[in-house]
């Protein structure tokens, strides 16, 4: 079954809970103040899409495709990153809130998180090489056989991250934050 095609359009201050976004390929589309809280996005294709100041908590993303999509000052509480469809999987954070997301096992070479909250994320098994945490509060995120060679980490925050199981080859962090890989050890820094 082909999916629509649907291209360059503007979908502003709708909300998707109360009437499905209809299954379709969205391409360079722009949701702005748009709701999705708890819809279904399973089987959708946005590519080079932008959402703005939209609320997509809890929403399902079975087979969703996401390429090149930003998103911007957005709520996207508990969402299952690791459902979606993995082939070309890219998208971006700017001032968003992702706490209790996963993104286990998802290759995401180079991706931005830049003044976002990912507490109590799963990062667990993911590729991150590359990745930008600029600005964003860690707090509680797990971080387990994760690759983050590269990644800049300088002005991330309230991280735990162990250096003997995760990957961290010529990583950034900063002297402020430096305590973070240190914490399996009980050391106190002052």
């Amino acid at each position: 079954m082909d999916l629509e095609y649907i291209e360059s359009k503007v979908f502003k201050t709708e909300n998707f809970t109360e009437s499905a976004l209809p299954k379709a390929e969205y391409d360079t589309c722009h949701f702005e103040d748009c709701t999705f809280t708890g819809a279904s996005l399973s089987g959708i294709t946005f590519a080079e899409c932008e959402f703005r100041n939209c609320d997509l908590s809890n929403v399902q993303l079975k087979g969703t495709t996401f390429r090149e999509v930003s998103f911007h000052n957005c709520k996207l509480l508990g969402l299952r990153f690791d459902e979606c469809d993995p082939f070309l999987l890219s998208f971006n954070f700017d001032d968003c809130i992702l706490n209790f997301s996963f993104f286990y096992k998802l290759k995401l070479k180079g991706i931005r998180f830049i003044n976002c909250k990912l507490q109590e994320v799963d990062f667990s098994e993911a590729n991150l090489m590359r990745a930008n945490f600029h600005n964003s509060d860690l707090g509680g995120a797990i971080f387990d056989n994760t690759n983050l060679a590269n990644a800049d980490m300088q002005t991330a925050y309230n991280f735990s991250i162990d250096p003997e199981r995760n990957q961290l080859q010529k990583s950034k962090f900063s002297g402020e934050n430096i305590k973070g890989l240190l914490d399996k050890y009980k050391l106190i820094i002052k």
